[in-house]
């Protein structure tokens, strides 16, 4: 199976568990779009069915893996990248 790249994974569960810790705080119950879009993409990444299970396996990839190079940006997100014009 093929693993996302470690620097897009820590952004995917970062963010994920940032927006889920605002959530609880606040009065709905429901999650954002980009909550589920999150979800969604969390658990095609690590191959799973269910937010919790694909964090899980996300922290065990993250400790297992080696420390980011220093200096390295990690690749743009998808956003980054659609706002990025190609070269002529």
């Amino acid at each position: 199976m093929l693993r996302p790249h470690p620097a897009v994974l820590r952004r995917l569960v970062d963010e994920y568990e940032a927006l889920s810790a605002a959530e609880a705080a606040s009065e709905p119950a429901d999650l954002s779009t980009r909550s589920r879009d999150l979800a969604y993409t969390l658990c095609v990444s690590t191959g799973t069915r269910d937010v919790e299970r694909a964090l899980e396996l996300a922290h065990h990839w993250l400790a297992a893996g080696p420390a980011p190079a220093r200096g390295t940006a990690p690749p743009p997100t998808i956003e980054e990248h659609l706002r990025t014009p190609e070269p002529a």
